[in-house]
């Protein structure tokens, strides 16, 4: 076969609605849930419908050089913001956050549970990188049994820390949640399953079902002391174990 007669067949590209990557320390994987998100809003043709709400952290920069209109809430109050954007917005709008696991569980923590009690019909995305990442890498909701902090020097202690949140699974415990997953960026097959979470969230909310919900386990190289190579490793052999990946909850009717 000559080059002629080769069959050409684009197998990458970068997603129309990404105007650039976004954003991020060596190794971060926010830029890519970035990605993925552009995938999926691409794949369902829904960009110019969609309005992305962020908080305060480093998840913001996920979403902040996507082609799409984009509300910067305050600090945890993504929730609330994006309760009144879907409300007041025409019915076909898509409406989603993107929050860091201190902005959705911790400061936001009231806000995200009076949604999830509401079951409003918005899609929540939250990267969960075990700290806080904007402000110096403090002890956050989800960080590990024994994980160093700089507020958490000997370990994360049950005594004076508490354990670990596992927020997939506390919003399948809603009756007004449609969808719950949690995600990893780790390998090409956690990619792939991600992605899927991702457009399967969407979906719901197009149906107009229930408040759709998913967790991105997500590497934060600088704050863990790691390369970003050691990071996926530790995502594997640490994260994983604690925060088990897959869906936690799909319906397509709330009864």
């Amino acid at each position: 076969m000559n080059a002629e007669e080769m069959k050409k067949e684009q197998v990458w590209a970068t997603p129309k609605t990404m105007v650039m990557p976004a954003p991020g320390c060596p190794g971060c994987q926010h830029p890519t849930i970035g990605r993925i998100i552009a995938e999926v809003l691409d794949e369902l043709d829904i960009a110019e419908k969609v309005i992305g709400i962020t908080g305060i952290g480093c998840a913001s920069g996920a979403i902040a050089l996507l082609n799409i209109d984009v509300v910067l809430g305050a600090h945890g109050r993504a929730p609330d913001e994006a309760t009144a954007i879907k409300r007041l917005s025409p019915p076909d709008t898509i409406v989603f956050t993107t929050q860091g696991d201190g902005d959705c569980i911790a400061i936001g923590a009231g806000p995200f549970i009076g949604a999830l009690t509401r079951g409003e019909k918005f899609t929540i995305i939250m990267c969960n990188n075990a700290n806080y990442g904007t402000t110096g890498g403090q002890l956050a909701p989800t960080t590990l049994m024994g994980q160093v902090t700089t507020t958490s020097t000997g370990g994360r202690d049950p005594v004076m820390g508490g354990y670990p949140a596992h927020t997939a699974e506390l919003a399948a415990m809603f009756r007004g949640v449609c969808y719950s997953a949690r995600g990893a960026l780790n390998t090409p097959a956690n990619y792939k399953r991600t992605k899927g979470y991702i457009k399967t969230a969407f979906k719901k909310q197009i149906d107009d079902v229930g408040l759709s919900f998913v967790e991105i386990l997500s590497a934060c190289p600088p704050n863990w002391h790691l390369t970003p190579v050691e990071s996926i490793k530790w995502i594997e052999e640490k994260m994983i174990p604690e925060f088990p990946l897959g869906e936690f909850k799909n319906i397509d009717r709330i009864e």
